[in-house]
């Protein structure tokens, strides 16, 4: 029987928004039809969702197309300043993918654009540790809808998603699987299989509750 750990991304592996507020302010700057400087506030507000909808979300002065343009430009610049720059890795992420992979094929699943797994990816060296990842930008589906590809194309037969949104929680709950909440990162959520207030618990975490989850 084959298992599984996936993961989300932002919130869950690693902090960008800084790095991401940088990077988008940079590139507005070529559209002058755009109003307003973006904050870390204010992209806190954003982060899981897909790029089309953090588009009208930022921009709703502007038509679902011009808006779509703009973030697809700001997705592309983004991945070019993470794989050069990195963003912050949350305490003891290497550690414990070492100890989970001795253990659990791991796997990332995204709302994120094509390209931002793999600077996160390059930038750290962690491509090893993983075994398969999917994103929005790659399927325009929902999360939901990318885990349950990606447990059938690796024949995966139980697996755990480690996130730390409401979102995530749902796509969960759409897929069919447990789901582990991230309680460090930008999300709250009212009810989850788990908890984890640092992904250093994960490995221990996993071992004591595996079979309770199935």
């Amino acid at each position: 029987m084959k298992k599984g750990v996936i993961f989300d991304l932002d919130g869950t592996l690693w902090d960008a928004a800084d790095q991401i507020v940088v990077s988008w302010n940079q590139t507005i700057l070529r559209f002058p039809e755009v109003r307003e400087v973006l904050t870390r506030k204010r992209l806190e507000e954003e982060l899981g969702k897909p790029m089309d909808q953090i588009a009208v979300s930022l921009f709703p002065y502007l038509s679902y197309q011009r808006a779509v343009e703009i973030i697809n430009v700001c997705g592309e610049d983004e991945n070019r300043y993470l794989k050069e720059h990195g963003a912050v890795l949350y305490q003891g992420l290497e550690e414990s993918f070492k100890v989970l992979s001795e253990d659990y094929p791991l796997y990332i699943v995204s709302n994120c654009q094509r390209g931002y797994i793999e600077a996160f990816l390059e930038y750290y060296r962690f491509t090893g540790y993983f075994q398969d990842t999917e994103c929005y930008g790659n399927t325009q589906k929902s999360k939901g809808d990318n885990i349950r590809s990606l447990l059938q194309r690796n024949q995966i037969d139980r697996a755990v998603y480690v996130g730390d949104t409401m979102g995530d929680y749902e796509a969960c709950r759409q897929a069919g699987i447990p789901f582990i909440w991230a309680s460090y990162g930008f999300g709250e959520v009212r009810e989850a299989d788990a908890e984890i207030s640092s992904i250093l618990e994960l490995p221990k975490i996993l071992k004591h509750i595996w079979n309770q989850l199935f």
